[in-house]
């Protein structure tokens, strides 16, 4: 049975085994805690049998970029996906994007969902597309 609860402090520590995965993009202790600080409602685990981290997502509102008075220009912007290579392929990651879409619409009233995705990891382009999203441009020499 998987568990999608709120990351707190304590998960520092125990998702080790998904940042040593060669496609995850590992940041410092630091950068955690200021998302943990600023963009909670953002912040998710995904937790598995014998309390296991299996996933997590750190997503955070993007900044406002505002042409006059328009609302379309809030957007949220998904800074990490990450699920343990040994849990791939049980739809962690989409139960993740969900909840992150739920939050960023129901909290934020967000116009739209923006990320980053390494060109060569075609699972994952797959994925988000199935999820409905596009490719809007590629940026080179991004990673």
């Amino acid at each position: 049975m998987t568990t999608i609860r709120r990351f707190c402090c304590n998960d520092l520590l125990r998702f080790t085994s998904i940042n040593l995965d060669h496609l995850t993009e590992a940041f410092n202790i630091s950068f955690y805690m200021t998302y943990l600080a600023r963009w909670t409602d953002y912040f998710h685990v995904a937790e598995g049998p014998s309390n296991r981290i299996m996933g997590y997502m750190v997503a955070i509102m993007g900044k406002v970029e505002r042409k006059g008075e328009s609302w379309a220009s809030w957007h949220c912007h998904v800074t990490a996906v990450n699920v343990s290579p040994e849990y791939c392929r049980q739809q962690l990651a989409k139960k993740l994007m969900n909840l992150l879409e739920d939050i960023s619409d129901k909290i934020d009233k967000a116009y739209f969902v923006d990320l980053f995705v390494r060109a060569s990891t075609t699972p994952a382009i797959k994925m988000y597309e199935k999820l409905g999203y596009v490719i809007y441009r590629w940026v080179l020499h991004n990673y």
